[in-house]
């Protein structure tokens, strides 16, 4: 049942020796205080004074206490591991997420991503928790009891050894049945995490064609599927913890059957009867434990498979290049740029070239390569096959850690942070003082908005805090990437499709100040950019068909014109 990942944790072996030694002590704390329980009883049944068995209630007490202080010290002990290595995977987590860049996101779904970087990862945390102890203390506890019960009764000792392997096999049986349930509720819980997101994100678009009610049904269906699962789930679990619990009370009971006809019969004495009997329930205790928590052990289990699948998906290492920062003078030439998806032709020979702080407008109809051709630009996807130079140095990717440290990049959907309006600013730029917090604020056109917030630059931001509109969440990016002047190459990818036109009109007032004396790249589907662009790139089905100015495209009448014709019902002029 321990994930085999578990073991490669650093410090695993430490914590494995640690808890392995807690059981030992635990086991023999809880014959000692079986012992010196029977022995008070006994000899007060026999007759004998109170005040003579102060010694062997002594030995109850110490034990009673030294089983509790071990287990408060593992819990201690497990709790700051489980926490710490829970953080490093965390850490991991969104490093790797961060270098791979939107590509894992559109593979796994926003909703999955974020359910696995936050759910997922207390779901591990707990899973440290649990199986760790439990597994070692089934392994070892109950194998210490049966050599006492062994040393008191052994007739007792072989009904319990009989007993307990057939426990066991009936967990394997159901804990299959239960995995299968738990792998599906699972499953079911990502496609709704993926579909809900993914509605909300497109509820004005949705609205706008008149299909928002088609899809709160397909959600409905998609939650009601999740909630048959969890059920079907829990009936699994209700039903193995129930017959386990009978079978371990029923085993317990024949115990004592046979030990009360053995008294009856004056065949055994009271002290190891008595013994027994206190020993046999504590005999199960360890399986009975672990199986009251093995659902929640399950859960865990199939995010650590989940953070793992992310953390596997390998890496391309790209020769590094040292790359001197963009300057008006500085030039990139892209030919023969070739990228496959699923071994299906994304992009095909694509070939520009741009020297200087350049507006780059790059357009097209929707699944035509322009996102793509963002994330190669940005590094987050390396193409198969490329001739690449800045200032005449080759390189085979834009995976340079130079290129990219020039780089502000801003999405369809900025990710606000939950954190302050002062560290949502400052993300690029963590040294910026509070004059140039409010400066970027100002030329972005939130100062008044965050002026009037109840406690400004330090309102808390994000999900469970204070909440942003679409323009103001983009107009947090633009603030980020005024911030940091050492950035100089903007990426943008379709940073108004999610905004109405009135907003798009005020946001466009701000963003066109901030593109001055940078190299940008801006991907849209809107065609009233183009006005604004110093060079177009107009693509379709993964090629560049046509490139040059607004006027040249133009002039030429051929596929912008196409274009725009066919999407004017789309855009304002």
């Amino acid at each position: 049942m321990i994930d085999k990942k578990l073991l490669g944790l650093p410090g695993m072996k430490k914590i494995l020796g640690m808890l392995a030694g807690s059981s030992i002590l635990q086991a023999i704390f809880i014959v000692g205080q079986a012992f010196g329980l029977s022995r008070t009883i006994t000899n007060l049944w026999q007759g004998e004074k109170l005040s003579h068995q102060l010694s062997w209630m002594g030995v109850f007490f110490i034990s009673y206490f030294g089983r509790h202080l071990m287990t408060y010290l593992r819990e201690k002990k497990l709790e700051d591991y489980a926490y710490q290595q829970a953080s490093v995977l965390r850490s991991n987590l969104l490093a790797k997420i961060f270098r791979l860049g939107p590509t894992v996101v559109q593979a796994k779904g926003t909703g999955s991503t974020v359910t696995t970087t936050l759910d997922g990862i207390n779901q591990v945390e707990e899973y440290l928790h649990l199986i760790l102890p439990k597994i070692l203390n089934m392994s070892i506890i109950p194998w210490i009891i049966l050599l006492a019960v062994f040393f008191l009764d052994w007739e007792s000792g072989i009904v319990l050894l009989i007993v307990f392997p057939l426990i066991i096999i009936f967990m394997i049986i159901l804990g299959y049945a239960a995995q299968g349930k738990a792998d599906k509720q699972y499953k079911t819980f990502q496609i709704l995490s993926n579909h809900f997101i993914d509605s909300l994100r497109g509820i004005d678009t949705l609205k706008f064609f008149g299909i928002s009610k088609a899809y709160s049904r397909s959600i409905f269906q998609t939650s009601e599927r999740f909630r048959k699962a969890t059920m079907s789930t829990l009936k699994v679990a209700i039903l193995s913890t129930f017959a386990l619990d009978f079978f371990t009370t029923l085993s317990v009971a024949v115990v004592a059957v046979l030990l009360g006809l053995r008294l009856i019969n004056e065949t055994i004495f009271l002290f190891p009867a008595l013994t027994t009997l206190i020993l046999a329930p504590e005999y199960f205790l360890p399986i009975r434990d672990f199986a009251s928590d093995y659902h929640a052990t399950l859960d865990g289990k199939n995010a650590m498979d989940d953070v793992q699948q992310i953390l596997d998906i390998p890496e391309i290492t790209v020769p590094q290049v040292d790359l001197s920062a963009w300057r008006e003078d500085s030039e990139l030439t892209v030919s023969q740029l070739n990228f496959q998806y699923n071994q299906q032709a994304t992009l095909t020979e694509l070939s520009f070239s741009v020297k200087g702080y350049k507006k780059i407008g790059i357009i097209g109809r929707s699944g035509s390569g322009k996102s793509t051709l963002i994330n190669l630009l940005s590094g987050f996807l390396t193409p198969q096959s490329s001739n690449i130079a800045i200032n005449q140095q080759i390189i085979t990717s834009f995976a340079q850690k130079n290129w990219q440290d020039q780089i502000s990049y801003i999405p369809q959907i900025p990710y606000i942070f939950q954190k302050s309006v002062r560290e949502n600013v400052a993300f690029y730029y963590p040294e910026a003082n509070d004059e140039e917090i409010w400066t970027a604020l100002k030329v972005t056109g939130l100062a008044g908005v965050i002026a009037e917030m109840p406690e400004g630059i330090d309102t808390v931001l994000g999900e469970g805090a204070r909440t942003l509109s679409g323009g103001q969440a983009q107009r947090i990016a633009l603030a980020r990437s005024f911030l940091d002047k050492s950035r100089r190459i903007m990426l943008f990818d379709e940073p108004t499709a999610h905004l109405d036109i009135e907003t798009e009109v005020d946001l466009k007032k701000e963003m066109l100040p901030l593109m001055m004396d940078h190299l940008v790249f801006f991907a849209t589907h809107r065609l009233h950019w183009m006005q604004e662009m110093d060079y177009i790139l107009v693509m379709d089905q993964g090629k560049i068909v046509e490139q040059g100015t607004l006027s040249e495209l133009e002039a030429k009448n051929g596929a912008y014109v196409a274009l725009r014709q066919a999407m004017r019902g789309d855009d304002y002029e």
